[in-house]
């Protein structure tokens, strides 16, 4: 997450506000508590069926949910047709962050609430978000904090334990870079922090996230390649995924979450290897006359103007 210089706000945009105020049943008797700003909810989606319902359901307290399918050849689209309160979209999928962008720029309510698929809005967040919408505004950008269960458990450890997103935010004030793959979302002030948690309900089995992990390493590939990082050596190849396995399996505690741990440090860890040594092969390719086929980026500058850059409708 990268904070850029905000803009003077305007007066009377931005309120200091009790800590009180942020708690149920923190209004005074006689008072009456002030409506709730609108939220809109995004999600991302491709061959969803199986997890896109539970997500949905999360989310049905939103005033509207955007679904923004990739193509899905399952049912996905048809079960989120299902909610009253969701919007569904197909479009080509050019990374997260161009579909997170595009889908920003179709809300219609201020303040907006990013999911995946796989995530679900736990009844402790709901609240929390409910009261900061009915709160002075103090923030305009939060990061979540995420509880992430792999195989049918919670990992506890191997990096996961630090992971947070920034995942609420008012429209105008947060966009994500350019980039194809796990690009961090860039806010005109720096977020506050949420206290109550997203469950990440990842992965499922090795296969799944096997294949996910290529398919992430060769997008990571492409962005190194088109950012002009073309020269690797052993140190990328060999180092860099070995360091991240011992920085996650033995620094960040992931021995501690057995063989679960050792499979969410193993996999990514691998998926770095994959990842530089798939650039190396594209140099030494091109040094033969072959250049390597890319996976397409979005290049409408549109969906890549930052918030403080940007009036919305």
């Amino acid at each position: 997450m990268t904070a850029y210089p905000a803009p003077k706000p305007a007066s009377g945009t931005l309120r200091e506000t009790s800590p009180a105020l942020l708690l149920p049943g923190a209004i005074n008797e006689g008072e009456t508590k002030a409506p709730r700003r609108q939220v809109s909810a995004i999600v991302t989606t491709f061959n969803e069926a199986d997890s896109i319902a539970e997500c949905l359901e999360s989310l049905n307290w939103c005033d509207e949910i955007l679904v923004v399918d990739s193509n899905s050849t399952d049912a996905t689209r048809g079960i989120a047709r299902q909610f009253t309160n969701a919007r569904v979209f197909r479009r080509t999928y050019y990374g997260a962050a161009s579909q997170k962008n595009w889908a920003i720029d179709r809300c219609r309510h201020d303040w907006v609430l990013i999911l995946d698929a796989d995530e679900r809005v736990t009844p402790e967040l709901r609240n929390e978000l409910e009261i900061n919408l009915t709160s002075p505004v103090t923030a305009t950008a939060y990061f979540i904090r995420r509880r992430t269960f792999a195989m049918g458990r919670v990992v506890r450890y191997s990096g996961w334990q630090h992971d947070r997103v920034v995942r609420f935010f008012r429209r105008g004030d947060a966009r994500y870079p350019n980039r194809r793959v796990h690009a961090d979302m860039e806010t005109v002030q720096t977020p506050a922090v949420l206290g109550a948690v997203l469950d990440h309900h990842m992965v499922d089995n090795v296969e799944e996230y096997a294949r996910r992990t290529c398919r992430y390493a060769v997008w990571g590939a492409a962005q190194l390649w088109r950012d002009g990082r073309r020269k690797i050596g052993l140190w990328q190849v060999l180092v860099r995924p070995a360091w991240r396995f011992f920085r996650t399996f033995i620094l960040q505690l992931g021995v501690f979450d057995g063989i679960r741990g050792l499979v969410m440090c193993g996999v990514p860890a691998y998926g770095t290897f994959l990842k530089y040594a798939t650039v190396w092969s594209w140099a030494t390719a091109q040094r033969h006359g072959k250049d390597p086929q890319l996976p397409k980026f979005d290049d409408d500058s549109a969906t890549w103007v930052s918030g403080a850059q940007r009036t919305f409708s």
